[in-house]
């Protein structure tokens, strides 16, 4: 296994092909994680290494094809409709990023232990729950895959603690439903479970 000082440093140590690996980045919305992300990628090109970021082709919440974060920070990306496209894209790159991994489909886990093992660095971003407090989509079979994982976390709304979970105000069901600060916040432990309450008492 690669030394922990080394998911940062990039020093174009996976030129050549000879070694790669996956790096997972998680919490709920309004964490950073995007923000994490662009950090990295910034790094990576600094140290002259080639990159290439996707994202979901559906998220358009801020362009269609710039990965966003909340406070502003970008970086050019590359829309797919589906993880099989991303290896024919990421052919002679050193660095894969991938925002929004839970929108993908299954696939995208395949795709990720594909391209580590052709020796790219790959750093995904992603919400690690849905709006329910489940575990979301491709997400924990990428925890699972990945050398290096860093959960981030954003600040509670009500009681100012870390807050792992991303409370849905709509009663909109439908597991994917794009929206920022007008349809969610991020809420701890115990202040999800008491807002999941209250809302399961006004619909009885």
């Amino acid at each position: 296994m690669l030394p922990l000082k080394a998911m940062f440093l990039e020093n174009g140590s996976n030129r050549g092909r000879t070694r790669g690996w996956i790096e997972v980045i998680c919490g709920s919305m309004f964490s950073g994680k995007t923000e994490e992300l662009i950090r990295r990628m910034r790094r990576a090109e600094f140290a002259k290494l080639k990159v290439e970021i996707f994202k979901p082709a559906l998220d358009t919440r801020y362009s269609d094809d710039q990965v966003i974060s909340h406070i502003g920070t970008s970086i050019r990306s590359t829309p797919v409709p589906h993880s099989s496209q991303i290896p024919f894209l990421a052919s002679d790159v050193d660095v894969v990023g991938i925002d929004e991994a839970q929108f993908f489909d299954e696939g995208i886990v395949e795709v990720c232990n594909h391209l580590a093992n052709a020796g790219i660095r790959v750093i995904v971003a992603g919400l690690d729950m849905d709006y329910l407090g489940r575990p979301f989509g491709p997400m924990p079979q990428l925890l699972a895959i990945a050398e290096y994982v860093t959960k981030v976390h954003a600040i509670c709304v009500d009681t100012g603690d870390l807050a792992n979970h991303s409370y849905r105000f709509s009663d909109e069901e439908s597991l994917v439903q794009l929206g920022e600060k007008d349809k969610y916040v991020p809420l701890s432990r115990q202040a999800f479970q008491e807002r999941m309450k209250n809302k399961k008492s006004n619909e009885s």
